[in-house]
């Protein structure tokens, strides 16, 4: 008889484990027997929870995403500033949580699933929303109508760096990528206040 309770814990076992595989291997190149095995359980019990590899790496984007929303949420309580808000934004997504070597090559796999996967688009157009919404609000006091314009400028610098840093053979610390995107806000608004 199953233990009681059980279930979620073996869940995020196998979570994490796809983080950590991808990871290791760079790629969604890993079988569900490989992540199972990391995670200490046998490949029929993680096909029982998730029903496959894709509905694993989904899950585990889940994870990351639900992970980067309360980092967004703790970055930005208590903060009433709209640029201290905004770059509350930037920093959260280059913590260490969010910008480790692990987390990054699930993220740059995760681009290439959703250009196949409708369910990984649906999730990567679901992030995209989320963190265009959270730039404008704040950007809309300080630029006005080029709000969407810095928005889209920003979040494609972070995607961008999240790729550089998957590819790139001098990788960035945290700090020098928050500081890089912070780059693009400041410079939108430096032209706000010239006009």
């Amino acid at each position: 008889m199953p233990k009681v309770g059980m279930e979620p814990i073996r869940r995020e076992a196998l979570v994490l484990a796809t983080i950590a595989e991808v990871g290791e291997a760079g790629s969604l190149d890993v079988t569900v027997s490989q992540i199972a095995k990391r995670a200490g359980m046998s490949s029929a019990l993680a096909h029982h929870y998730f029903g496959g590899k894709d509905q694993i790496f989904l899950a585990a984007m889940r994870h990351i995403l639900t992970g980067y929303g309360r980092e967004v949420r703790a970055a930005l309580a208590g903060k009433a500033d709209h640029t201290a808000r905004l770059e509350a934004i930037i920093r959260a997504s280059f913590s260490d949580s969010q910008f480790g070597a692990e987390v990054i090559s699930a993220w740059l796999n995760f681009y290439v699933k959703a250009q196949q996967s409708p369910d990984a688009a649906r999730l990567l157009r679901l992030y995209h929303r989320r963190l265009h919404s959270n730039l404008l609000h704040d950007l809309r006091p300080l630029v006005g109508a080029r709000a969407d314009e810095v928005a889209r400028s920003i979040a494609a610098m972070i995607d961008g760096v999240y790729i550089r840093q998957a590819l790139s053979g001098a990788p960035v610390t945290p700090e020098a990528a928050a500081a890089l995107v912070s780059s693009v806000l400041h410079m939108a608004l430096a032209q706000e206040a010239r006009q």
